[in-house]
């Protein structure tokens, strides 16, 4: 009862994305599942004592601190609204230190190899599949939407005679994307193929499967990494590497740092500025190969 009210609370006050209230979600039941077996304790029973045992045991059982830092922001958020709601008095999570986690660069792949991939007519077929995966990739590295938000989009979201794309982000936040010609005639022929398959649903979303349904999360990140396994050797190849390879392409172009930010819909410059990382490191290698001095 409490998390479910608390999950409504993100979706429709917080206008939280439905993978994020999903994220929550698995967090509380994880620590309701921990705490009812360890302790026999439920939510309003709770002392920043067992939250903090619950810390080592996910650092025992090799959980990253990343994660662990997630649980724990999930955990303050949920009884800070308690709170709110007058259920319990104490915010237990309050107390509990997150762990410091390991700056990362984005991972990226180079423009270059990405085209070379999109180019090659010999990994994609002419079957509905196979110009729907092409497409997905397309989307992803053209215009750097976020997972969520391919998912969302409909036929409608697309502006074919302006050559741009409507795009509802994190907090139903919308912003407009420009991309090239090119795509847009991709995509202009896609929703064109996509009606000649008959699919028996009336679903307007741009991505959909095999058989028309709608698109979802697992569907594309099988697309990605299928496709991405030929040009990479990184371990990580998700959808969200293509982001980073949309504004790491942009920034190394030239691209204003602040327009950057709205066309991620980044909500504050801080969260872009990571992307100037690998644009330095980029200059270091070629500094390196070019200069007599390095």
């Amino acid at each position: 009862m409490l998390i479910n009210s608390f999950l409504t609370y993100l979706a429709h006050e917080k206008r939280y994305s439905p993978l994020t209230v999903k994220s929550y979600r698995t967090d509380l039941l994880q620590f309701q599942a921990y705490a009812k077996s360890a302790f026999e304790l439920d939510f309003l029973e709770i002392k920043h004592t067992h939250i903090r045992s619950f810390v080592v045991a996910l650092m025992d059982d090799g959980i990253n601190e990343s994660t662990i830092g997630r649980k724990i922001s999930t955990l303050r958020s949920f009884y800070k609204f308690l709170v709110r709601e007058g259920k319990t008095n104490i915010n237990p999570a309050s107390l509990i230190k997150t762990p410091k986690v390991a700056k990362r660069l984005p991972v990226f792949i180079e423009s270059q190899k990405i085209d070379q991939l999109l180019d090659q007519s010999e990994y994609f077929g002419d079957e509905f599949s196979s110009i729907r995966d092409h497409l997905v990739i397309e989307l992803l590295f053209g215009s750097g939407m976020r997972l969520a938000e391919l998912i969302q989009l409909n036929d409608a979201d697309i502006n074919l005679y302006e050559g741009s794309i409507k795009v509802l982000g994190k907090r139903n936040k919308e912003r407009i994307i420009p991309v090239n010609k090119q795509l847009i005639n991709q995509i202009h022929d896609y929703i064109e193929l996509k009606k000649l398959q008959n699919f028996n649903n009336n679903f307007t979303t741009l991505i959909v499967t095999n058989v028309g349904s709608v698109a979802y999360p697992k569907l594309i990140y099988r697309i990605v990494t299928n496709y991405l396994k030929f040009i990479s050797t990184h371990d990580k190849r998700s959808p969200h590497v293509l982001r980073h390879s949309y504004a790491t392409s942009l920034l190394n172009a030239g691209a204003d740092l602040n327009a950057i930010k709205e066309l991620l819909g980044h909500a504050s410059l801080a969260a872009t500025q990571v992307y100037t990382h690998n644009s330095i490191e980029r200059l270091k290698t070629i500094y390196k190969q070019a200069h007599p001095k390095a």
